[in-house]
């Protein structure tokens, strides 16, 4: 165990948006033991603060499923992998011949854009700041989009998905996380967080078998297979439990910390 590599959202952080203090303490023990860590996530750098306020995280995190490598203590991008703006509204037109009723967004390194309605009765505090507005009236040839959304209020994310990804899947890469929503992610096609994962994990001299990966989602997956130990959360999604090599304890049981522990253990390394 040279790198452990986390996703956040429903694998460390909870609704309430706190990561438990056996969890914390985990990830502490294994900076101590000289294990590098980084944090995996569909989230744009913006919404990065739980790992400074909670973890006193400083690091790399790869973000936006893959298309973002982040620093965190210089609050500035070393990398990203951004869409065509011509390919986002062709995208846009093929997920509109297939359902009528789509709306979208577009995350940029800059901000965020969003159609009407696409955020239900307003009620995200995370995006009261920006103001809905037509996409082709507010994305230019020079924002630099590294996740483009889709969303619909009928379905399942796993139905949409398996309509949309044949039809856009050489204009883009597409996987879904939200746990209760049928919104779709979309990034440059090649693009995920085991790609982005594996160039890390390169750049500090570490081999897939020395890395242990956590997820829940099928944004998780490719990470999840490439790592030489991939756990999934007994509480994630099928499709990522039965991608992944392993499985971690239940997320409301602190499984990621439970894993960690015994990985330190076995290592002979002090238990947190």
């Amino acid at each position: 165990m040279r790198l452990v590599a986390s996703d956040i959202d429903g694998t460390i952080l909870g609704h309430d948006g706190k990561i438990s203090d056996r969890t914390v303490r985990a990830f502490h023990a294994c900076r101590s033991a000289g294990v590098e860590l980084v944090f995996v996530t569909g989230r744009p750098p913006r919404w990065l603060h739980p790992l400074e306020e909670q973890l006193g995280h400083t690091g790399t995190v790869i973000c936006s499923n893959g298309a973002v490598v982040w620093d965190l203590e210089a609050d500035k991008v070393v990398s990203a992998q951004t869409m065509a703006i011509k390919d986002i509204f062709e995208i846009r037109r093929i997920i509109k011949k297939l359902r009528p009723a789509a709306l979208f967004a577009a995350e940029t390194l800059t901000g965020f854009h969003l159609e009407p309605g696409f955020i239900e009765n307003g009620s995200s505090e995370l995006l009261s700041e920006f103001t809905p507005a037509p996409l082709d009236s507010t994305l230019t040839a020079e924002d630099a989009v590294v996740k483009f959304l889709a969303i619909v209020r009928e379905g399942t994310a796993d139905e949409f998905l398996a309509e949309v990804g044949p039809a856009v899947g050489d204009l883009a890469s597409v996987t879904h996380s939200a746990p209760t929503v049928a919104m779709l992610e979309l990034a440059v096609p090649g693009i995920n967080k085991a790609v982005t994962l594996a160039d890390y994990a390169a750049s500090l001299g570490i081999d897939a078998a020395d890395v242990v990966a956590f997820g829940d989602m099928p944004n998780d997956i490719e990470m999840l297979r490439w790592a030489g130990h991939g756990y999934a959360m007994a509480s994630g999604h099928p499709e990522a439990i039965r991608a992944a090599g392993q499985q971690a304890p239940h997320f409301d049981d602190d499984g990621v910390a439970q894993i960690l522990e015994e990985k330190l253990a076995a290592l002979g390394l002090q238990r947190p």
